[in-house]
């Protein structure tokens, strides 16, 4: 009965083993060295670097400052074009930078930015792209970068959702200028919080990393107006560890996805995206789009009679970013604007999607979905 009783949560933090973490915190607290690059801040990022396939890697403290810090290494003004379907850091950076979002509409078929929509956008001010990786699905980002070329645009890339995501086995995080990922702990991959900035080459780290601790590039020299954004060595020590699992918990995820699918390919008004091919996919969300006339019930009943039954989806990424109040006075944001965004925000829901759900989980799941 407990077992029956107990809710099923979206997601749940990958979390390593705690004596093997004492371990670590013992050595941090005998070397009283507990922040400023650090021992294991430097491990870990040489070992992400490798992890991820890509030449160069900065840690930050949160997956919202690589975002500012990199609209501040790129020199990035006036009109950024972005997405108004991800999660609000990824315009709020922007904000912060004081630049201006230009909300362009979604592809349907992958929730992502569609290229198509994305010079109608352009003017003179226009001096970015920053796309998102929606549920760790690719983008096309051969098409954007075709378009940055044309109109000498930089290319930011919120890759939050897609870490360890490889396409034909190159790293997509090589897209772009810069990427950014979130290690938050509602990720595949996470350090209780965390994030981290991928770029090409060891001159643009090293400014990013003077950026990161306030501007110095030596004991008494500041280089620019740089934040606070360093990752501490609890939390790096804390990722060493959850890196030695994220296969074997992105496998875990992997099976519910195909049980997901197996069960849903026959329910009417229930669609769900399949995987792309020639992708390593991370599984870090499941979403599922509903169709309430064929379905019989709006994406809103369903979603409150799951969470009725201890069931707790969410509405990634319900209202669209373009509704809040600080943006919804631009000329992007009107509706009109963004049909497919609005269409697919108002019939998601990300199904519970983590290493640690088991079959009878699953099950109950596809219960309260499945008439």
């Amino acid at each position: 009965m407990l077992q029956e009783n107990k809710q099923i949560t979206v997601t749940s933090p990958l979390l390593p083993d705690l004596e093997e973490f004492n371990q670590l915190l013992r050595e941090i607290w005998d070397s009283k060295w507990i922040t400023n690059n650090g021992c294991f801040h430097q491990k870990l990022e040489i070992a992400l670097a490798d992890y991820l396939k890509v030449p160069y890697i900065s840690l930050f403290t949160n997956g919202t400052l690589p975002l500012i810090t990199a609209l501040q290494a790129l020199r990035i003004t006036g009109e950024v074009i972005t997405t108004p379907y991800s999660f609000v850091a990824t315009t709020h950076s922007l904000w912060w930078n004081g630049i201006k979002p230009v909300f362009v509409d979604i592809d349907p078929t992958t929730c992502n930015l569609d290229p198509n929509k994305i010079e109608a956008a352009i003017t003179p001010r226009t001096t970015a792209i920053m796309p998102v990786h929606c549920y760790g699905r690719p983008c096309d980002t051969e098409r954007i970068q075709e378009i940055a070329d044309q109109y000498g645009l930089k290319i930011i890339y919120d890759a939050a959702h897609a870490f360890g995501v490889e396409v034909n086995g190159e790293s997509l995080l090589k897209a772009g200028d810069m990427s950014t990922l979130s290690f938050h702990a509602t990720k595949v991959y996470n350090t209780i919080e965390g994030g981290a900035l991928v770029m090409h080459n060891e001159q643009v780290k090293k400014r990013i990393d003077y950026l990161k601790n306030f501007g110095f590039a030596g004991e008494t020299t500041v280089v620019a107006p740089g934040i606070n954004s360093k990752m501490d060595e609890v939390r790096a020590a804390y990722g060493m560890l959850n890196l030695k699992q994220v296969d074997q918990a992105i496998d875990a995820r992997h099976q519910v996805a195909n049980l997901y699918r197996e069960r849903l390919c026959s329910v009417s008004g229930v669609r769900f995206f399949d995987d792309m091919p020639n992708i390593r996919h991370n599984y870090s969300y499941f979403p599922v789009f509903i169709n309430a006339e064929q379905y019989g019930m709006t994406r809103d009943e369903l979603y409150f009679k799951m969470k009725e039954r201890g069931i707790l989806g969410r509405r990634y990424f319900y209202p669209l970013i373009s509704t809040f109040s600080t943006y919804r006075g631009l000329e992007s944001s009107s509706l009109n604007n963004l049909p497919c965004a609005v269409k697919m925000a108002d019939s998601v829901i990300c199904l519970p999607m983590h290493h640690g759900l088991t079959s009878r989980d699953v099950e109950r799941v596809l219960d309260s979905i499945i008439k």
